[in-house]
């Protein structure tokens, strides 16, 4: 029997979908520290970031190929200097959005999922600081469902 990948499991491109109209038009329009930052955005930037969101838990390879891949999900950072009170209401939204847009709340997936949150949030915070250099070109994360390494006292 194999493991569903984390994006299978989360219920697939729909799943993902909602996630990102939900969390956008529900939470972020109006939130005083998200909002500012957002209020400019595409009507598409909820589809582009369902479909980052799809292709780093497992899904369609889309992002990549029809939208630059990593480097242009870096390149949207650069010089935002997005602060740690933006990423850590970021982080704390889009987990009530994923309660709110019905995706499972069993343990195993939401910590994968909000693992993956945390660490790509604290990346786009480290490559939106000013003068930083993130690299242009990297593979495109993948996150699944994770594995604690061994303690070793």
């Amino acid at each position: 029997m194999s493991v569903p990948s984390v994006y299978d499991w989360a219920g697939g491109s729909d799943a993902f979908e909602r996630l990102t109209e939900v969390f956008y038009r529900r939470h972020v329009s109006d939130d005083e520290i998200l909002g500012p930052l957002f209020a400019n955005m595409p009507a598409d930037h909820p589809h582009h970031v369902a479909l980052w969101l799809a292709e780093v838990f497992g899904g369609p390879t889309e992002y990549s190929e029809h939208h630059g891949g990593y480097a242009h999900m870096v390149a949207k950072h650069i010089g935002l200097a997005l602060s740690e009170r933006q990423r850590a209401r970021w982080v704390q939204l889009i987990g009530l959005a994923a309660d709110d847009a019905g995706l499972p709340g069993d343990p195993e997936f939401r910590s994968a999922f909000m693992a993956y949150i945390e660490w790509g949030t604290r990346l786009a915070v480290q490559n939106s600081a000013p003068g930083a250099e993130p690299p242009r070109q990297a593979p495109m994360p993948h996150w699944g469902w994770g594995e604690a390494p061994p303690y070793r006292p």
